[in-house]
């Protein structure tokens, strides 16, 4: 039966988890959990002070190998979510599936949901869960073809009833919260270009907020293209000031109650983004007592 039809089943019956609902998804999702883990705040400015003092999640465990990850990232539009999963993603070996690229491939698709997709999109609102688990199926069905275990999922859940949905099929490890000050995420969403050749993400955005009123300041450098790639960049369509503060609020109206949803289960980890990448990627591996040896030695070289 095809995947649609068994994603369809499992949205009717989120609202009572119940056991058919998790029969419908288990072929797609493996409970591959390699990590236990506790709710958590991550303060990359006091608690990496100790170098001595275990990692903030110091209950999370490495299991038996070959059993991959199944991670969720949280946070606000712009705050980085795809470029840190899809670190997490090459250093994990495990595949990076963010629902805004899936929107974004069936817009340029022209496929039968382009036209509604492009409207939904430019005036900032939420897809329908529908058609994100539409999407999301199609794709967790094209990965198990291809031998894929495990996810590091980005954009999605974003309302509690996927958060249900999910819950009531698969034991989601670690759900990641990325947490960035609203004047930051705003000059980031604007700043934000794209490769129209080859898709590459960059940002020209100088972020330069001083300290005041006992607040950090914080910098963040421009994500410069390659010289191939400076005449081709592109604005997303979504990518305005009004469109950027409208997906915020909404953020905060619908997406907000998903962190209480897993801070409940014990499964949230907030991270406060403390700068951009140079400075916020040791720090996050630290939290998830991880380790990139590559960073290390091309840092060291």
């Amino acid at each position: 039966m095809a995947v649609v039809s068994r994603c369809s089943r499992a949205a009717t019956a989120a609202t009572t988890a119940n056991a058919t609902t998790a029969t419908t998804f288990a072929y797609l999702i493996r409970s591959l959990s390699p990590f236990s883990s506790s709710s958590s705040t991550f303060d990359p400015q006091n608690d990496l002070n100790n170098r001595n003092k275990p990692a903030v999640l110091g209950t999370l465990k490495r299991e038996s190998k070959g059993r991959n990850v199944q991670w969720v990232f949280l946070g606000c539009p712009g705050v980085g979510k795809g470029t840190y999963a899809s670190r997490l993603s090459n250093l994990l070996g495990v595949p990076h599936i963010a629902t805004g690229d899936l929107v974004r491939d069936e817009l340029a698709s022209s496929g039968p949901l382009s036209s509604q997709l492009k409207e939904i999109v430019t005036q900032g609102k939420l897809v329908s869960d529908e058609i994100i688990i539409d999407l999301l199926s199609k794709r967790l069905e094209a990965g198990e073809a291809k031998g894929e275990s495990g996810f590091i999922l980005d954009g999605f859940p974003r309302t509690v009833r996927q958060a249900e949905i999910l819950e009531g099929v698969t034991d989601i490890d670690l759900v990641i919260n990325l947490k960035l000050r609203e004047e930051a995420l705003l000059a980031k969403c604007l700043g934000r270009r794209i490769c129209s050749e080859c898709g590459g993400n960059y940002n020209v955005a100088c972020i330069d907020i001083k300290a005041e009123n006992g607040r950090p300041g914080m910098y963040m450098a421009p994500l410069p293209p390659p010289p191939q790639c400076a005449s081709k960049l592109i604005t997303r369509p979504d990518d305005t000031e009004e469109v950027v503060k409208q997906r915020l609020r909404i953020y905060q109206a619908m997406t907000r109650p998903v962190e209480d949803f897993y801070r409940s289960r014990g499964k949230l980890l907030e991270f406060d983004l403390p700068g951009g990448i140079p400075e916020s990627w040791p720090k996050l591996l630290c939290a998830l007592n991880l380790e990139d040896r590559e960073d290390k030695q091309s840092a060291a070289a």
